[in-house]
């Protein structure tokens, strides 16, 4: 059985592939940017802990996800409240944010990848992570992105190659 994707694989302008979401909060922009940035909120739904300089230039420590080793990556661009962007594991994040009717907030994600057969790979991970922003988002208790073997993850990995999006690279812990 497979889950619905709700990433779209897209080629950027300048030809590098992506996998981007897209989701409206009930939040003001400042609040939503805190999700982003703040390392204690970060670490409820992002795969790894993520301490960062805020600035273009500074460094991000990445550290406490069972699937990849500790690491560092740059920020390359910083707007508060509207933009981030930064390296990660050989991938560039972008997370835009923008005001919405009704002081909500349209939150952008934007995955570009370091290797286009990752993306399925990627897609999947990212329904875990914005499930456990989506339920953050409500108010509402998540196990974040490393749920267990309850979180569902390998249906949407199912969903994205069945919608023909490129898959084939490695996925740590399936051999």
């Amino acid at each position: 059985m497979s889950a619905e994707p709700t990433g779209t694989f897209v080629t950027l302008d300048d030809g590098r592939p992506a996998v981007r979401f897209t989701r409206v909060y009930d939040h003001p922009l400042d609040r939503v940017w805190h999700f982003v940035t703040n390392p204690g909120e970060l670490v409820q739904w992002f795969p790894s802990r993520a301490d960062m300089e805020l600035r273009p230039g500074g460094t991000i420590r990445f550290s406490g996800d069972p699937n990849m080793p500790e690491s560092t990556g740059r920020v390359l661009a910083v707007n508060p409240p509207r933009h981030l962007s930064f390296e990660w594991g050989g991938d560039e994040l972008r997370f835009d944010l923008e005001e919405a009717e009704g002081g909500r907030t349209r939150f952008t994600l934007t995955n570009v990848l370091g290797a286009e057969n990752t993306a399925a790979r990627n897609g999947a991970g990212w329904e875990v992570c914005l499930a456990a922003l989506d339920a953050k988002a409500r108010g509402e208790r998540f196990e974040g992105p490393h749920g267990g073997a309850s979180a569902p993850w390998k249906e949407f990995y199912a969903g994205y190659i069945e919608a023909g999006v490129p898959s084939g690279a490695p996925v740590p812990g399936l051999g």
